[in-house]
């Protein structure tokens, strides 16, 4: 079984992004755009406080009166953070997902924030990990590609 190491490993890109519980929504949806990522990590003195996702932008923000210029992260972050560990299977994180409704898992190893699992990147290598069953598989049916 696939751990989430293999998907810190498999990145080149591992950078997670973070913003304080001041910033504006617009300053978080900006760092969002430049690092290509649907979510950042809300900080306050240096210590994680909570998470800010495109979603809750779209559920809690424009549709609900509140602009991106003048609202504060810390108004619309959600602050039930569901973490693994790089040891935590994928398909566990799948069943973390399911069960707190959450798109993304930060990956702490020894207290040290290394990475983030976005739903995204979970089912990448879930698909990745299933196409290599399949093809053990086929290779035992059909008697080939062994000693490749």
């Amino acid at each position: 079984m696939t751990t989430v190491r293999k998907i810190i490993e498999d990145k080149a890109r591992t950078e997670v992004y973070t913003i304080p519980s001041t910033a504006t929504v617009l300053d978080a949806l900006k760092a969002m755009d430049e690092g290509n990522v649907g979510a950042v990590l809300v900080t306050e003195n240096e210590k994680i406080v909570g998470i800010f996702t495109e979603r809750d932008y779209a559920r809690q923000g424009e549709v609900k009166g509140r602009h991106a210029e003048d609202t504060f992260v810390r108004d619309l972050m959600s602050t039930k953070l569901v973490m693994v560990k790089p040891e935590t299977l994928l398909t566990e994180c799948a069943d973390l997902m399911r069960q707190y409704h959450v798109r993304h898992l930060p990956i702490m190893d020894k207290d040290k924030l290394v990475g983030i699992v976005s739903i995204r990147r979970l089912a990448e290598a879930l698909l990745a990990e299933d196409k290599g069953t399949i093809t053990k598989l086929e290779h035992y049916i059909l008697g080939t590609g062994y000693g490749e």
